[in-house]
């Protein structure tokens, strides 16, 4: 029976976050296709107040699954799994990947258990979920290996903001004005998170500054998660003598996103685990080089679009930089090949996709 409403359950949804953009954008595709659509958070963050309704006020009662449906976003483990796990009518779940819990714990201990917890509870979920998707099929592939019977793909619907609005005029100025003095900037978005490794692109900077361009800059965009990894990450740049040359700006508006990525010349992740990777997307599309750690769902996303490297030596990732930013053309046959790759995760080809998944799960369901 086609459902009236197809609701959505995520643990926490905050602003500059890709999961909770896909969140909003699914929330508006449902209600398109004519389902009532609400979203319900156990975390509600600043500024989502008012779209997003408390996890406490999901229909629990015996009749509330009659003809409601309830997708789960499911990227970390958390008590909102329980509440849709009791939920008495059909779901759905969209996976985004949950990363291992080795490669956080040291830094951020809470983030080890919730991972640990999230992987449990994927695998529990498995026999109650009638319809999964995920972001891609390395992804995907961990749905069917987790016991889900259905597993699509779609990739993440990503805000349309980051790929076309206009850049802060003023950052670009600042920025420009160091451009000016000579050097070329390295860019890399994500959360300031170890499994991100930004230490990585760190040590790979300081040997492109000390072998290839020493007048080089880099900027490390993306919120913090916890002090301590942040703390390490400052100490690390002061130990290489690289404090001047070296930016972390935190988390910042999308409008000055979109400056960093305006003026940057290379765009570098050493991520040790992405399930989809949304900024390689990003990049791509405002035609910036992509050089990136072969790593999880990263390959994936980049296909041949960009230069993967096999080992996150720093040396290696250095000299890769440095050819690649030295070959002008090569590097205009990757900005081609990159906007090409990015146009083939555009917001309306992930929405024509994901039209055609709902309409599928609701089929199935028939």
């Amino acid at each position: 029976m086609r459902p009236e409403a197809i609701d959505q359950v995520i643990p926490a949804i905050v602003e500059h976050d890709a999961v909770s953009n896909h969140t909003f954008e699914a929330q508006r595709l449902l209600r398109q296709l004519g389902f009532a659509s609400e979203i319900f958070a156990r975390i509600i963050g600043p500024g989502c107040d008012g779209r997003v309704r408390p996890l406490a006020e999901l229909p629990t009662g015996p009749s509330a699954g009659d003809r409601r449906w309830v997708l789960y976003q499911s990227s970390i483990g958390s008590p909102a799994a329980d509440a849709f796990a009791a939920f008495p009518g059909r779901k759905l779940l969209d996976y985004h990947n949950i990363t291992p819990a080795a490669l956080v714990e040291r830094w951020l201990p809470p983030l080890g258990d919730e991972t640990r917890l999230g992987r449990r509870q994927l695998a529990e979920l498995a026999p109650k979920v009638s319809f999964a998707f995920a972001d891609s099929a390395y992804n995907a592939a961990e749905l069917t290996e987790a016991g889900y019977a259905v597993a699509r793909v779609v990739p993440v619907l990503v805000e349309a903001g980051n790929l076309d609005l206009a850049p802060d005029a003023e950052v670009v100025e600042r920025l420009q004005a160091a451009r000016s003095r000579g050097g070329a900037d390295w860019l890399f978005v994500g959360q300031l998170a170890p499994h991100k490794a930004q230490h990585d692109v760190i040590k790979a900077f300081a040997a492109y500054r000390r072998c290839f361009d020493p007048t080089a800059r880099l900027h490390l965009v993306g919120r913090e998660m916890g002090n301590a990894y942040r703390d390490a990450l400052r100490r690390l740049v002061a130990s290489l003598g690289l404090s001047a040359a070296v930016e972390l700006p935190g988390s910042v508006s999308t409008a000055a996103l979109a400056a960093y990525y305006a003026t940057a010349d290379v765009f570098v992740c050493c991520s040790s685990h992405e399930g989809f990777c949304v900024p390689v997307v990003e990049a791509m599309h405002r035609g910036i080089p992509v050089v990136a750690y072969a790593a999880a769902a990263v390959p994936e996303t980049v296909g041949d679009a960009g230069v993967l490297v096999a080992e996150k030596d720093p040396l290696t990732v250095a000299a890769t930089v440095a050819e690649l930013l030295g070959d002008a053309h090569a590097r205009a046959a990757l900005v081609r090949a990159g906007r090409e790759r990015a146009a083939g995760y555009s917001l309306e080809r992930a929405r024509a996709t994901f039209r055609t998944v709902i309409t599928e799960a609701v089929d199935h369901s028939e």
